[in-house]
């Protein structure tokens, strides 16, 4: 899959490269201001979200000596990558353009079609470039991304994710951030009993939302070794990030975690949609009563149709207690998924969530403890659950 990072604050400019790719190039085209090029090519590509970049394509209102900068770094960082300048082009400009590492130049007025055969020439390049480098994928590793959800609140979405994230520190220590998107009433921050001096607010402001470095730095760090980046403290600053924003903080998150875990919101609102267009798995959270089981299946439906359903999916069925009607072979064949781990009613969760430590942070190993530290034991890439895809274990209410 070809990727295209434009640069440009052009409307036009956008849509028309916007129409070159649709329908006929694979990949999609995602644009980041054009002041973006005074970024360093590793700050710039943390931008890039999905799929490896292609094609960097710099737009007509890019600085022209900070895109022979850009370009310049670019090849010799990422060679890989081919950089496309928009410009009227002249025999000059194409003896800097050549010596600075540019690939290719478009016209600033080029037609969708003429603007497509360009970018398709550049794709096979940057392919070539990394055959023949005897790398067929970027070398930009990123982290596993982890959304736990449920169009229904009060499911407990939140002890789930704070546990999971201190269940994934066994085998990844240090290597675990857990991003609270409930942007109005998060409770990361009392479930891990921080008191963050930064939260997501600062994050996606100002120097964090360019240097991975300004971020880490904004990050809080639990008792159990968990990073995290805490809720706004006042919930009209809600309103005030953009579902663009989430997308670039977990780009960021994933680029220098092994996995960031995402505590969602309540529904299906559009920074959780923005978050799943970056996530590996989905945690699905549900409790055991018919109106969750609706949710669910209401949620599931959704998503699928907008083809926002992760790969990676997994089913906690939480506050089970077999005297309440349900069996978890009901909700199975109800929701059409297997359930993968089964979290009973139990007082020990109460209390930790009351002390704000993390039950898999606790000492005492009960039925709760050993469900929930098994369900973190999937994500583990050297074991057994994790490598085994077809076979299902049903999981029993005891």
């Amino acid at each position: 899959m070809s990727r295209f990072l434009l640069l440009t604050d052009l409307p036009d400019f956008e849509k028309v490269a916007q129409l070159a790719i649709d329908g006929s190039l694979p990949g999609n085209l995602q644009r980041v201001p054009a002041a973006a090029a005074q970024l360093t090519p590793e700050e710039l590509l943390l931008r890039s979200l999905g799929e490896p970049t292609d094609v960097l394509l710099l737009g007509p209102d890019v600085n022209r000596n900070t895109a022979m900068d850009l370009a310049t770094a670019m090849d010799l960082l990422h060679p890989d990558i081919s950089v496309v300048l928009t410009a009227p082009a002249d025999s000059d400009l194409v003896m800097t353009a050549m010596r600075a590492g540019i690939r290719d130049i478009a016209d600033p007025g080029s037609e969708p079609g003429q603007l497509r055969i360009l970018l398709e020439r550049n794709c096979l390049t940057a392919d070539s470039r990394r055959r023949q480098s005897g790398d067929g994928k970027s070398d930009r590793q990123r982290g596993r991304v982890i959304a736990v959800l449920s169009p229904k609140g009060g499911v407990g979405k939140t002890t789930v994710a704070t546990n999971l994230a201190v269940g994934l520190t066994k085998f990844a220590p240090m290597g675990v951030v857990i991003l609270d998107l409930d942007l109005q009433f998060g409770d990361v921050a009392t479930a891990l009993n921080l008191e963050p001096e930064h939260t997501i607010t600062d994050a996606v402001f100002g120097a964090a939302a360019q240097d991975s470095m300004v971020l880490k730095a904004y990050l809080s760090v639990g008792g159990s070794g968990v990073y995290a980046l805490c809720g706004p403290k006042n919930p009209a600053d809600a309103d005030l990030i953009t579902p663009d924003q989430v997308a670039i903080l977990v780009s960021q998150l994933a680029a220098e975690f092994q996995y960031v875990v995402l505590d969602t919101a309540p529904g299906l609102g559009e920074h959780l949609l923005a978050a799943l267009e970056m996530a590996t798995d989905a945690v699905w959270v549900c409790g055991m009563d018919v109106p969750s089981v609706r949710g669910m299946n209401n949620g599931l439906a959704v998503l699928r149709e907008l083809q926002l359903v992760p790969e990676g999916r997994h089913v906690v069925l939480n506050f089970a207690d077999k005297r309440n009607g349900l069996t978890v072979q009901d909700i199975e064949l109800s929701i059409g998924l297997p359930i993968d781990a089964v979290v009973p009613v139990s007082r020990a969760v109460s209390l930790s969530t009351n002390k704000g430590v993390p039950l898999l942070a606790e000492k005492t190993k009960g039925p709760a403890w050993r469900n929930l530290d098994k369900f973190a034991q999937r994500f583990d890439p050297g074991s057994k659950d994790a490598l085994r895809k077809s076979a299902h274990r049903r999981e029993v209410l005891q």
